[in-house]
């Protein structure tokens, strides 16, 4: 009996630490499972600077969030948020499915670069819909993985508001133009399958946020370089008007004609 009682005194010691391990690291866990997804969904390069969490209230702060661009383009990066504000169920903390009652993506900095084969976010979004897939997303589902058995995730409304999208493309000539991007308000993500994993949701966020900033740089890109050839098609016919007006101004001066009878005597001189 003295044994089993040792024995359960150093069950409950070894889970206490484990379990205060765990809550006091929470921080840095799931700084390293965004980072982790992110990078895998888009195969670009994920940071967050920092996770401040507040388990009594229910809330955390993502900071520093940031997306590198794919190999090929040459701005720094693809798009940062300074902080995405998170606010969880308290009572799912210890269930299996982690209940988010709200996600918050305030004033997301987005570079969108066109390029020869498409765009920054062309890329990514086919990275996203592949690692979908390889996930089982919209196909079978894939065998025993990794992350089954671990915590699922449902988000009940994620908004992205106060974005911009800052339009980056040769046809541009250097320019820099910035358009706006609509919000964004997505719900019940993970609430169909009653739980959805990290890297499940990971692609689910990251498929509805690129595939909309790809439409509205699109949009903004093919707007503006109509802008610009509209302004050269002005410039053009400006031109054109004013080279015909100093032209009838120099046949009612006479001048053209003197300017031709100059050249004819300089090309005789040569023989021509």
């Amino acid at each position: 009996m003295k044994k089993v009682l040792i024995g359960l005194v150093v069950v409950i010691i070894v889970a206490g630490v484990g379990i205060w391990y765990t809550l006091g690291n929470l921080d840095s866990i799931i700084k390293a499972a965004v980072e982790k997804y992110g990078s895998e969904a888009t195969r670009t390069q994920v940071s967050l600077s920092g996770v401040d969490l507040k388990l009594k209230e229910g809330s955390a702060a993502l900071n520093g969030f940031r997306m590198g661009n794919p190999d090929g383009f040459k701005t720094d990066k693809a798009m940062s948020f300074g902080t995405v504000s998170v606010k969880v169920d308290t009572s799912s903390l210890t269930s299996d499915v982690i209940v988010i009652k709200e996600v918050v993506i305030a004033a997301p900095d987005i570079i969108y670069e066109s390029g020869d084969g498409g765009s920054n976010f062309d890329v990514i979004q086919k990275n996203v819909d592949a690692y979908a897939k390889s996930l089982g997303a919209g196909g079978e589902k894939k065998e025993a993985s990794s992350e089954e058995g671990g915590k699922k995730i449902i988000i009940e409304n994620l908004y992205v508001r106060d974005g911009k999208v800052a339009l980056n493309s040769p046809l541009l000539l250097g320019k820099t133009v910035t358009v706006p991007l609509p919000d964004i308000h997505m719900k019940d993500i993970g609430k169909e399958e009653k739980g959805a994993s990290p890297g499940e949701v990971a692609s689910k966020l990251m498929d509805e946020i690129t595939g909309k900033i790809a439409g509205v740089g699109k949009q903004g890109l093919d707007s503006a370089v109509k802008m610009a050839k509209d302004a050269m098609e002005g410039a053009k016919k400006m031109m054109e008007g004013a080279g015909d007006g100093a032209k009838k101004m120099m046949d009612d001066s006479g001048a053209g004609n003197a300017v031709d009878d100059a050249t004819k005597s300089i090309k005789g001189l040569f023989g021509k």
